[in-house]
Formats: C-alpha cells, sequence, structure tokens
C-alpha cells in the first residue's frame, strides 16, 4: 500500500486530483487509508460514487 499511496501523493503534488475508496466500502482499507494518510487525496468516495466523482468533479 505504501508504494501506491506514495505515487497518489506525487500525483497531488503535481496538480493532479485525486480519489480514494471509502473504507465502509472496501474489503481491506489498507492501500485507500494510506493514501488518505499521505494528505495526497482530495475526496475519499464509496465504491459506487468513485465514478460519478471523477465524471461530475464531485461525490
Amino acid at each position: 500500500g505504501s508504494d501506491a499511496a506514495d505515487g497518489i501523493r506525487a500525483m497531488a503534488d503535481a496538480g493532479a486530483r485525486t480519489i480514494a475508496q471509502s473504507e465502509d466500502t472496501c474489503v481491506i482499507y489498507g492501500m485507500p487509508k494510506r493514501a488518505v494518510e499521505t494528505g495526497g487525496v482530495d475526496e475519499v468516495a464509496d465504491l459506487d460514487d468513485v465514478a460519478g466523482a471523477i465524471v461530475g468533479g464531485e461525490a
């Protein structure tokens, strides 16, 4: 999980908008949790809301 978390942090630092899956809809929350902990996640969304967050810009 930390290699992906480092990657999402780098993306955020480069100006990308980032979304992580919510703990409520994860089977295992390890990778999204680590990404959120890095401060590189702009938005946390339930799995069913991620596509809408990407397309519409908000969860």
